[in-house]
């Protein structure tokens, strides 16, 4: 039995569900069963029938699923997981050496780059509004700021478009901490398993809630 076909086993006797974000790497995101950025997975994990998530993420992610779902558990393929943003390493000069190679991109930026990058941009969006922008969009060049796991979504969706990255290809090396062999681990063990403070879930769940509602 190969790695992927004992997970999906144990998914199913676990009553486990599978979400990922898609800064994580692709062997994982083929493995689960929803795939999006932070905000898209906090709304789907407020609608799951299954009593196990297992959160192929960051550890904000992981605390944010357990805070709208406290009955369920919910499990961390790495519980060290945490959130320096990648998006932030990248500088004007290579996004306009990117432009100067190729002067037909559009250059697409989430809006946690700085703000020298976000004025040369012609789209400023979350990870899901650049893949939707890139997927409708009549162009077939882009350069892409943001993280670069994202590339495999963009690729999957368009396999006849090209995308560019600056020199310094932003990595956030926690997302890549998420593998198959621990998700594998957490499925057989129910190891790190996410528990948040009563007094963190009272301040945090309204916040929350009121995010989703407005995200509507």
């Amino acid at each position: 039995m190969t790695i992927v076909e004992e997970i999906q086993k144990l998914k199913q006797e676990k009553n486990a569900v599978i979400l990922a974000h898609y800064y994580v790497r692709p062997e994982v995101q083929d493995i689960a069963d929803y795939i999006g950025d932070s905000f898209y997975l906090s709304r789907v994990a407020t609608e799951l029938s299954e009593s196990t998530i297992v959160f192929c993420g960051v550890s904000f992610m992981g605390e944010s699923a357990k805070i709208l779902n406290p009955d369920k558990t919910v499990l961390m393929p790495d519980p060290t997981a945490d959130c320096p943003m990648a998006h932030e390493r990248m500088e004007a000069d290579e996004v306009r050496e990117a432009k100067e190679e190729h002067p037909d991109a559009l250059v697409l930026s989430h809006p946690e780059c700085n703000t020298e990058v976000l004025k040369l941009s012609d789209y400023i969006g979350s990870t899901s509004g650049i893949i939707k922008y890139a997927t409708e969009s009549p162009c077939n060049e882009f350069i892409i700021c943001t993280e670069e796991g994202v590339h495999y979504k963009l690729v999957q969706n368009n396999p006849d478009k090209h995308f560019y990255y600056p020199k310094t290809v932003p990595v956030c090396p926690n997302m890549k901490k998420n593998t198959l062999e621990k998700v594998l681990h957490v499925l057989k063990t129910g190891k790190n398993e996410v528990h948040v403070r009563d007094s963190l879930r009272e301040n945090s769940k309204k916040p929350l809630e009121r995010m989703l509602e407005l995200g509507k």
